[in-house]
């Protein structure tokens, strides 16, 4: 796992990584995992080693409205602040690619800020850019048309999965903007027009950056 570590967390100093090896769990996920849930307790700080994870924030009703990604190399933010404060969590998880994770317990996160620079570096880093990502999302939600929100999570999946094929339905679009199948299935068509994207039967095909 240390070869695996070092190879994923490329700025971690050789120190961490032992120690990582040494009090962390490897956790092996399969797509369609739900592997956090709103309102549990969290125990450990995720390291996502492989695989693709989505994050949700869910209503009352359980509606679903999309979040980020986290993928090989990141961290949860929120679990971090949910393990350090012992309180629940206010969004859900769920495994998109088959996923291997590292589980870190919370009194080893803690021990580390003070222990390794490099844990300390990327716990700060990981805040700023999951806050800096929130607030483009905000932005999005507040003051942008649904025709230009859903250009924005178009061109967001397909930066986040390294492709223009987006494997994506129009029911699934819709959850997780919040909307109706009708409403995203007439943006994607005028979209098309306008030689944006492919409309294929299973997927979603971006023409322009």
């Amino acid at each position: 796992m240390m070869s695996n570590v070092a190879q994923v967390y490329t700025d971690f100093e050789p120190g961490l990584v032992k120690t990582i090896e040494d009090t962390a769990v490897v956790r092996h996920f399969k797509a369609g995992e739900v592997i956090i849930r709103t309102g549990q307790y969290i125990q450990n700080t995720m390291l996502i080693l492989s695989g693709k994870i989505k994050v949700y924030r869910e209503d009352s009703e359980g509606n679903e409205f999309f979040m980020y990604y986290l993928m090989p190399g990141q961290a949860c933010a929120i679990s971090m602040i949910c393990a350090t404060k012992m309180e629940t969590s206010k969004i859900m998880a769920r495994v998109m690619e088959d996923a291997e994770v590292l589980m870190v317990p919370l009194n080893m996160m803690e021990k580390w800020m003070g222990e390794f620079k490099s844990w300390y570096e990327f716990v700060v880093t990981t805040y700023r850019n999951r806050f800096e990502e929130l607030l483009t999302v905000l932005d999005q939600v507040a003051f942008r048309s649904m025709d230009e929100r859903l250009e924005f999570y178009l061109k967001r999946h397909a930066d986040s999965i390294n492709s223009k094929i987006i494997p994506l339905s129009h029911q699934e679009i819709a959850n997780e903007l919040n909307s109706s199948r009708e409403v995203i299935s007439r943006l994607l068509k005028k979209m098309e027009q306008r030689g944006l994207v492919r409309l294929n039967r299973n997927n979603i095909e971006l023409l322009k950056d």
